[in-house]
């Protein structure tokens, strides 16, 4: 047997060990494939630019930065996850040298080990991107909301790519084990594992603090989004004190916790009791770091990818323009418009949709206010819902006319109570009998105010006779399944070009919903695969520290086998540890990314508790699977020695 092949075996004999290397290394790379997949098909830019011309390089730089986070953080984990198998090994490394191996050798050993792997990795990651590429282009497609769809081709430029840059990257890692492997002397790799660790202490005011902080941040982060005090600085305090407070909570707090219980004699000396915590205060704190780093990778997964779901809802869309098709025209221009109109009504009808049709003429004071009639705002109210009104001769409403106005008129009520009103003759001063918290005014700008029917014909009388005209009529028209209206937008569009008169504009929520589809496609696309990979990386690293204290535990679950703990009791020991490796992070990350769905959902008006609980769902459903595997396996391992 050569060299070469000694190198081979070492990796075939410990596949259980790197087994999760080499899955979660295949991942990132079929991970990097598909946004190169993406980046260089051939039709995507032009399915894109169909709808929206910055969608090409927009989704460019995305894909593009995509790969570079991809990659980097893929070098550090690879490099976090050699770093733990090198310290498994590090017995037999000793013993190795002392076989009369050199350390030049070793250092070779390693290097083939990891190129080994490393090319594996990379042959396993692209071979299923091109096996699931066609899958790929279609949820694409449907993600991406282009119409013609992303047909298959062969993407060689994608493959070149991968390759070339895993290939890169395997090397560096590669050389960095070597280095790595550098500290210590023979003694110490020999004794590695035998080398007592200290009892762990902690803080109680440091625990405290853990607590106080995470209040702090969410209550931050809170008053980001109740009070909306939009303020980068506000928001990146908040998630600081977040992230500060969760490390002191499991380097200080847990460990704390754990040596109360243990003064609670009733507890502590519960049938197994004494063994679970007991080892679970060293797992805590000897993996505290790691799991904060779970713990704040998992939820910025899990944040990220629901922040994105929540702006490719059609409700955001909704939110400033509750309506389905909007089309103004000018008085002179009225014969057209009533064509235009007439085509809508009847698309409408031809597919099936029930409709609520009305009108506004919003005007402007000789001090430049915007006003709308009162019989024509309820009319407009009423068609989405919401009770009429009555005012008085010198009452007001105001009504908001975007989504900032709309949630400072909900947080803070009207900034005023009274406002003097220039009719063009004389001034009127108007009381706000309220400010509503919903659009109702189609295409609005800037302060609206609603005010009774005589003071507005006697303002736009007054303008009349001063020769001004040209006011704008806007129809409105809400159909509640507008999503569904796509079909009937394209056939209305044809027919008005049929004459080839372009000189109209038809907003439709379709098409803006389309837009918006587009371009937060390719943010989930980003983000979504971004968050697959760092919870897929996070859950490796429970593996990895797992796997590195095997040997340990094995010695110490051979001893206490001697005096009498049975193979029942042992699974009883080690599922309770387990649980806690692999769900107290996921747990935290759960509740840090569910107060910020909670502080996002004040800034919309749809729910998104949908999308959280299908986000939580599956990251925890995978979560679950991957806790069994390991749990068979690890039990499979330590009953083999207690035989």
């Amino acid at each position: 047997m050569n060299f070469r092949q000694f190198a081979i075996n070492n990796v075939l004999r410990s596949k259980r060990t790197y087994i999760a290397h080499f899955l979660s290394s295949a991942f990132s790379v079929m991970i990097f494939f598909t946004y190169g997949l993406l980046a260089f098909h051939p039709e995507l830019k032009d399915g894109i630019v169909s709808s929206s011309g910055t969608m090409s390089e927009l989704g460019t730089i995305g894909m593009t930065v995509s790969q570079y986070i991809v990659f980097i953080f893929s070098f550090f984990f690879l490099l976090y996850s050699v770093g733990a198998f090198i310290k498994v090994r590090k017995r037999e490394f000793g013993i190795l040298l002392i076989l009369g191996m050199s350390r030049k050798q070793l250092n070779r050993m390693l290097f083939i080990e990891n190129l080994l792997i490393g090319a594996a990795a990379i042959v396993a990651g692209i071979g299923a991107g091109v096996l699931f590429s066609k899958l790929i282009l279609l949820i694409s497609a449907k993600v991406l909301a282009v119409d013609n769809g992303l047909p298959f081709y062969f993407p060689l430029k994608a493959l070149l790519l991968t390759a070339a840059a895993y290939a890169v990257l395997f090397l560096l890692i590669a050389l960095f084990s070597s280095v790595m492997l550098r500290k210590g002397t023979l003694l110490a790799l020999v004794k590695a594992e035998e080398s007592p660790k200290p009892q762990p202490k902690a803080s109680p005011w440091l625990a405290v603090l853990a607590v106080l902080l995470i209040a702090a941040g969410y209550g931050v982060v809170m008053a980001f989004a109740v009070l909306q005090i939009f303020n980068f600085l506000l928001l990146f305090g908040g998630v600081a004190l977040v992230i500060l407070g969760t490390y002191f909570l499991f380097t200080q707090f847990s460990v704390y916790l754990m040596r109360h219980l243990q003064r609670k004699e009733r507890f502590f000396f519960r049938k197994t009791n004494l063994l679970t915590l007991s080892e679970l205060m060293y797992r805590i704190k000897d993996n505290a770091v790691m799991f904060f780093l779970v713990s704040i990778i998992s939820a910025s997964a899990f944040t990220g990818i629901g922040t994105t779901l929540a702006i490719g809802d059609p409700g955001l869309s909704a939110m400033e323009n509750p309506y389905a098709y909007t089309y103004p025209y000018f008085e002179e221009e009225a014969e057209l418009g009533n064509q235009h109109l007439s085509i809508i009504r009847e698309e409408l009808k031809k597919g099936g949709f029930d409709y609520k049709e009305t009108s506004v003429q919003p005007i402007f004071s000789a001090n430049g206010m915007k006003l709308v009639k009162l019989s024509e705002y309820n009319e407009l109210a009423q068609s989405l819902g919401y009770p009429a009104e009555t005012l008085g001769e010198h009452e007001a409403i105001l009504t908001p006319s975007t989504v900032t106005e709309k949630n400072s008129y909900r947080i803070h009520g009207p900034a005023y109570e009274e406002i003097e009103l220039e009719t063009g003759k004389e001034a009127v001063t108007l009381r706000i009998a309220k400010a509503e918290t919903f659009i109702a005014v189609p295409q609005g700008y800037g302060e609206q105010l609603v005010v009774s029917d005589s003071l507005y014909e006697k303002v736009k009388k007054t303008q009349e006779e001063q020769g001004e005209n040209g006011f704008v009529i806007f129809h409105a028209f809400y159909v509640k399944n507008w999503k569904d209206t796509g079909d009937a937008t394209r056939a209305m569009a044809e027919r008005f070009n049929e004459s080839g008169e372009y000189s109209y504009y038809l907003n439709s929520l379709y098409m803006d919903w389309k837009s918006a589809q587009q371009k937060n496609g390719i943010l989930l696309m980003v983000s979504g695969l971004v968050g697959i990979v760092f919870f897929t990386f996070a859950a490796s690293f429970v593996y990895f520290r797992l796997y590195a204290d095997l040997a340990r535990d094995e010695q110490q679950y051979q001893m206490i086998a001697k005096v009498g703990l049975s193979r029942k009791e042992l699974g009883t020991i080690v599922t309770r540890q387990l649980l806690i490796m692999f769900f107290l992070p996921l747990l935290i990350a759960l509740i840090h990314s569910g107060v910020a769905f909670v502080a996002l959902q004040q800034l919309v008006d749809f729910s998104i508790v949908g999308h959280s609980i299908k986000i939580f769902l599956f990251f925890l459903t995978v979560q679950i699977v991957y806790f069994f595997i390991t749990r068979w396996r690890y039990l499979e391992r330590l009953n083999k020695i207690i035989q």
